[in-house]
């Protein structure tokens, strides 16, 4: 199966009590090119568990000591957003399907097959990268926005909802030309190139804000 490479620094959390499962999980996706960390248990899966850490999750739903729900709730608590792939067994499923509404990726029963563990990581790995640019992407716009003075904050507020210089002229009492000057501005730093990149970053950042 061809699969997407991962970012250089995706690795895929490998927590599972089954020592035969957990190595051939990790020669299988080694074999693929995935960078692997494997742990058996869910007690040292969160002792090695950091904020900057990259990539999704495969964690076994019944191991001894914390279960993989106990772990799943608990990166919850600590605000790690990786995906999570469940691995279950038959009788494990109903467990699952209560981690997905919870906010897990998907579950998958053993026994599985390459082509389906294979298809489910790289959903998370291309999950977890969009969630990483987004972030990005809106750390960018903050910035951004930042930078620009009150009355361009105002020009834009009203550029956002759909005003046209015109009307954004009558609404602050300033010239058309001045409004046009400060629209200039606004779109230098914000760093866009036309009026729909504009909105789709600051919406992205603020969905309420083309509704005002």
């Amino acid at each position: 199966m061809s699969v997407a490479p991962a970012a250089p620094d995706q690795i895929v959390h490998v927590v599972d009590d089954d020592e035969a499962l957990r190595d051939s999980l990790v020669w299988m996706l080694e074999a693929n090119g995935y960078a692997v960390s494997a742990h058996d248990s869910g007690e040292a899966f969160l002792a090695a568990c950091g904020a900057t850490m990259t990539g999704c999750i495969l964690l076994d739903v019944r191991m001894p000591g914390m279960s993989g729900l106990e772990v799943f709730e608990e990166l919850g608590r600590r605000r790690c957003g990786l995906p999570v792939v469940f691995i279950t067994g038959h009788g494990d499923v109903p467990m699952a399907v209560s981690a997905l509404k919870q906010g897990a990726v998907d579950f998958i029963e053993k026994p599985f097959g390459e082509r389906d563990i294979l298809r489910l990581v790289e959903q998370c790995l291309q999950l977890e990268r969009d969630t990483r640019d987004r972030r990005l992407q809106e750390a960018d716009t903050t910035r951004r926005l930042g930078q620009l003075t009150q009355r361009e904050r105002e020009v834009l507020e009203l550029i956002i909802v759909g005003r046209l210089n015109k009307q954004i002229a009558d609404t602050l009492g300033i010239s058309i030309k001045t409004v046009e000057v400060h629209r200039a501005r606004v779109m230098e730093k914000m760093g866009a190139q036309s009026l729909a990149e504009l909105v789709q970053h600051v919406v992205a950042l603020d969905p309420g804000a083309s509704a005002r």
